[in-house]
């Protein structure tokens, strides 16, 4: 397949690799591995999963829940809590699979109490320190009357307590990535020990990237959920949690046009390709990708002084160094290490294989 326009390329061995290693980590660490799909958004690269002998996941939205369950996935965590108004719908999806659902708050609870027609599994979110949603693992008094709600409620089955440890993508180090995973598993385990005697059968879930490639210690953990692993990024090799070798997709865009005077190359790809998730730099400024020159058979990475650093709707500007300007010419094809493979991978909606394949991504809807 010719590309003529900004193409997400897909190593499938790498990506095949990164599940295997991640699938063998859970293995050995005896935990459930339920990985995240919201990072590749596709039946194909799911069915990769499979193979590896994966029958659980973790979705962030009903539309996605309801996209895999058509392909077969019938054992599915929505990772997102519960939205009022789609209770119907989540009435729909349950009698057709296994489902579970989050809870952070009382509202929620009672319109599923209230409107809820099937049996289905409920985790009470946490934060662990994010900020982003959850309840506080302190709060043991809301928590306490949820579960008491719960225990009165037929069709709702406490499944446990679900964390996502996402401020592991802030830290400053690996070492500071252990810090927030052991600060987030003693906060889990508190729960878990406070829980289990009247919850015998409570899981305590957990997902990132960071910690469930780098760390070794889930004492107390019954199920992780990472989902950026399966291509990695910049992001996570900034973080040291990934090899470059280990990120599985690049974007490939035309160049357009060079600007000797500024050192600077305009390319096709933009803000709608790329998204505008940012690293920072060697000289302070703000990285939205790395360059990889193509020379006859040989891949050439070009150091972090070369760089795409800004975007606009469809234009992308990188910055390069005089000795390397002789590398761009318009027309020529180049390939750029996102910043963040999830987002980039949810703007392109599809994959070039390395082997010329082409695969879908879920539709909008």
């Amino acid at each position: 397949m010719e590309i003529t326009k900004p193409t997400l390329l897909l190593n499938k061995d790498i990506a095949l690799r990164n599940i295997e290693n991640m699938v063998r980590k859970a293995n050995a660490l005896q935990l459930n591995f339920r990985p995240h799909f919201k990072t590749h958004q596709s039946a194909e690269i799911a069915e990769w999963f499979r193979s590896a002998g994966v029958k659980a996941i973790t979705v962030s939205s009903l539309t996605m829940a309801n996209y895999f369950a058509e392909f077969g996935w019938d054992d599915i965590t929505i990772a997102f809590s519960v939205n009022i108004p789609e209770i119907p719908e989540i009435n729909e999806l349950a009698g057709r699979i296994k489902l579970n659902i989050l809870i952070e708050n009382s509202e929620g609870l009672e319109a599923l109490q209230e409107q809820i027609t099937r049996h289905i599994g409920i985790f009470i979110k946490i934060d662990t320190g994010y900020n982003r949603t959850g309840i506080e693992a302190n709060r043991t008094p809301l928590i306490d009357q949820l579960l008491e709600s719960i225990q009165k409620s037929p069709l709702l089955q406490f499944k446990g307590f679900l964390s996502h440890t996402g401020h592991t993508y802030l830290a400053n180090s690996t070492h500071d990535i252990f810090s927030r995973h052991f600060d987030a598993l003693l906060k889990m385990k508190a729960l878990k020990a406070r829980y289990i005697s009247d919850w015998p059968e409570l899981l305590i879930s957990l997902g990132d990237t960071p910690s469930c490639t780098l760390a070794d210690n889930f004492d107390g953990v019954d199920e992780i959920r990472p989902g950026n692993f399966v291509f990695y990024d910049l992001m996570q090799f900034k973080l040291g949690v990934c090899k470059l070798t280990d990120i599985a997709v690049r974007m490939v865009c035309p160049v357009i046009a060079i600007h000797n005077s500024r050192n600077e190359v305009v390319i096709y790809g933009g803000a709608i390709h790329f998204a505008k998730d940012s690293i920072t730099n060697i000289d302070g400024k703000q990285l939205f990708g790395r360059i990889i020159i193509r020379e006859g058979d040989e891949e050439i990475l070009l150091d972090e002084r070369n760089y795409l650093y800004a975007l606009s709707q469809e234009h992308g500007i990188l910055r390069i160094t005089p000795k390397d300007l002789h590398y761009f010419k318009p027309g020529k094809l180049i390939e750029i290490l996102p910043v963040h493979s999830c987002l980039t991978a949810n703007l392109m909606k599809e994959y070039l294989t390395t082997d010329g394949d082409l695969i879908k991504m879920m539709p909008f809807y």
